[in-house]
């Protein structure tokens, strides 16, 4: 059986920004046959996400994060539907999904590394599961559970940086429902800072390209901020680090401004910022949601409920044929997308 896959095929360099020609697009062969405890399946869904930057490096710096070897199958989040299986549990027609998807046209796994997935959980919206009821709806939500100490009528203030992208567009949403205040949202086009307020409940939403960012959140934030959900770090992040509270909390989500720079993560604040954080008490500690994966079922059906009672709105920027994924995963990482950025490979 013949498919298309996606490999590898050049490395931006660890400084370097990436580009849709690091992707190659081949033919190979899969057998006709599986074997025992295999499952074959037809991807109709695949995710690209910033942290797959860090997957790009020789060295992830990271050790939960493999990297992606040159001229071998790029993988990711994915979701299929079963064509033939020789796993107990899996059987043909179910929707199965996994972090490892190679991206390929078809597959054929270990059927244990595939999770069964019920489509009546996002009322038949496949691409939620690698979204807002997926890892990225978990990030958001624990994240903020976890590390942003909100507390219903306490009259917090929380600032979402990086809010239009697919955590960001969440967490403001979840920050609000968990019981802040007062939500404000920094982005990059008067487009996104427009649907943030009308469409997805914040308070106010900041171009960070228009004006100066430290004079807006004065103006938007006037107590402060107490909860500070960073997607981006960076000039942005130093911004709202001034304007931060006593005892307040920043959630470490993702840096996407330094995924480019050979730095540390997370990266080192400049020692002006860093005396503010320390003098007021800022906690801001890494959060990696992988380690808190025993409450990712009660989370995961949190978010499901909040979805289908309307209270959480999901955007999603899709675009179509795995030969495009290069150019989605470009695009995203330069604030291409709005919401989550999913590539559509087959219906």
């Amino acid at each position: 059986m013949i498919v298309q896959r996606v490999v590898l095929n050049s490395r931006p360099g660890k400084n370097g920004v990436p580009v849709a020609e690091n992707f190659r697009m081949e033919t190979v062969t899969l057998p006709d046959k599986i074997t025992d405890g295999q499952v074959r399946a037809r991807t109709l869904y695949l995710s690209v996400d910033p942290y797959m930057r860090c997957r790009m490096n020789e060295d992830t710096g990271s050790d939960y994060l493999l990297p992606w070897q040159l001229s071998e199958v790029v993988d990711g989040g994915g979701i299929g539907i079963v064509e033939e299986s020789k796993q107990a549990n899996l059987a043909e027609g179910d929707i199965v999904t996994s972090f490892n998807w190679p991206w390929q046209t078809k597959i054929i796994l270990d059927g244990r590394l595939l999770q069964k997935l019920n489509p009546q959980f996002v009322d038949g919206h496949l691409s939620y599961f690698l979204g807002a009821a997926g890892i990225t709806g978990l990030t958001s939500f624990l994240g903020i559970k976890e590390k942003g100490h909100v507390t219903p009528g306490a009259n917090q203030t929380m600032v979402v940086s990086g809010a239009a992208g697919a955590c960001g567009s969440l967490a403001g949403q979840i920050g609000r429902l968990e019981g802040c205040s007062r939500v404000v949202g920094i982005c990059g086009t008067d487009e996104k800072c427009s649907i943030l307020v009308s469409e997805m409940g914040f308070d106010a939403a900041i171009n960070y390209k228009k004006g100066n960012v430290s004079e807006q959140l004065h103006e938007l934030c006037p107590a402060g901020v107490d909860v500070y959900f960073d997607n981006v770090g960076g000039d942005i992040s130093d911004a709202v680090i001034n304007q931060m509270n006593q005892n307040s909390h920043i959630i470490l989500c993702g840096q996407i401004s330094q995924y480019n720079k050979d730095v540390p993560y997370p990266p080192p604040l400049p020692p002006a910022i860093e005396e503010i954080q320390k003098a007021r008490n800022i906690t801001r500690e890494r959060f990696l949601v992988l380690n808190y994966m025993d409450k990712q079922e009660a989370s995961i059906l949190q978010l499901c409920h909040w979805i289908k009672e309307g209270k959480l709105k999901i955007k999603e920027t899709v675009v179509k044929g795995l030969e495009n994924i290069g150019e989605a995963f470009q695009s995203m990482m330069t604030g291409g997308n709005i919401g989550k950025q999913i590539v559509l490979i087959s219906e």
